[in-house]
């Protein structure tokens, strides 16, 4: 049976080779996570791209409303990082399954596992209840 929590091997991966993030929920506050584990990602080379209702420009990325609209933009996510309520994560999921993303990933606390297996079950690598700003620092020791 596939792990919906994602294995250390899925995260190592992901963590290493994947480029382009879409980080929904990352806003200008930097009182928040997504701010914070956005920039940690960005230094290592990630592009983050926001995604949130205002399309604000974070990080010297410009945002979008939605996953649809960014892909149209700047390409097919590798990762759709979720930074919002457990009981909306499985509409993003959904859309980064639209998008043709290669991996979904749900945030500390972000749990739906009926979300989680719509993912593993259109192919995409999924990853929950993990931080990868945290797992990053596990990854380097």
């Amino acid at each position: 049976m596939t792990d919906l929590f994602g294995s250390a091997a899925d995260v190592d991966r992901l963590l290493r080779d994947s480029e382009l993030w879409f980080v929904v929920g990352l806003g200008n506050n930097p009182d928040r996570a997504a701010f914070g584990v956005a920039s940690v990602l960005q230094q290592r080379g990630k592009r983050m791209i926001p995604i949130q209702p205002r399309a604000e420009v974070v990080h010297g990325e410009q945002g979008y409303a939605t996953i649809a609209e960014a892909a149209a933009a700047v390409g097919i996510p590798d990762v759709v990082d979720v930074f919002v309520r457990s009981d909306r994560a499985g509409e993003f999921a959904d859309a980064a399954i639209a998008a043709g993303a290669g991996a979904v990933w749900f945030q500390l606390d972000v749990i739906d596992e009926a979300a989680a297996k719509r993912v593993v079950d259109a192919g995409l690598t999924m990853i929950m209840n993990k931080c990868p700003a945290i797992e990053w620092h596990r990854l380097l020791k």
